[in-house]
């Protein structure tokens, strides 16, 4: 099993969603965050003021999947969320040892 990280920009957070239920992946968390890479962060006007926004918003989503769905997952989320420009997130694989369905008790692979 893995865990799948990525950092994308939030307006491309509907196509990735898409693109993985197309593939059949079947749920995932989304969490809001910021942060900066090469991107670094840019300056805006705000009434006559320049101020610099260090952080940029991201969006942030955790898939955990069996491994045989890892390189299309990858696939789907470099399609769908490259804009081609700078900042356009990361993608990070975990292995997971162990996972449990609260509800049911089911574990290992079943639990995804």
């Amino acid at each position: 099993m893995k865990m799948i990280t990525a950092i994308i920009k939030p307006f491309k957070l509907d196509d990735v969603r898409e693109a993985l239920s197309e593939i059949g992946v079947m749920g995932l968390t989304v969490t809001e965050v910021k942060g900066f890479g090469r991107q670094k962060g840019h300056t805006e006007l705000y009434r006559g003021a320049e101020y610099v926004v260090d952080f940029l918003p991201k969006v942030k989503l955790e898939i955990g999947i069996t491994e045989d769905l890892v390189e299309s997952v990858i696939e789907a989320i470099t399609k769908a969320a490259n804009t081609g420009k700078i900042g356009d997130g990361k993608i990070f694989i975990t292995s997971i040892e162990q996972a449990i369905r609260i509800r049911t008790s089911e574990t290992g692979k079943d639990a995804l």
